[in-house]
């Protein structure tokens, strides 16, 4: 992730709200990144302690995920559409559970 993404270079004081549904989902893709970063350093580890630490670290990464989907789904109501569409689509192929 860049230390300063060019969308938000551009903000000069405050971001319309399509161009903070922008900046979230950016938001979301940094959060999954570090999900995977921190999972993947927990594997490698050999301390335990450090280990639990960086699976707690990843855990919280997910309640971000979770905190700025649901900003996004305020921002844009067409994403909320398609992510009902796209888990309709997911249930028919992969059954109910």
């Amino acid at each position: 992730m860049l230390s300063q993404h060019p969308l938000l270079a551009k903000c000069n004081g405050g971001l319309d709200k399509l161009t903070l549904a922008e900046a979230v989902r950016l938001a979301i893709i940094g959060e999954l990144d570090a999900i995977n970063l921190y999972l993947q350093i927990a594997r490698c580890v050999r301390d335990e302690k450090a280990r639990k630490l960086f699976e707690e670290i990843a855990r919280e990464e997910k309640t971000h995920v979770g905190e700025l989907l649901e900003l996004l789904r305020r921002l844009d109501p067409e994403q909320v559409r398609e992510l009902e569409e796209g888990a309709k689509e997911a249930e028919e192929l992969l059954g109910e559970g």
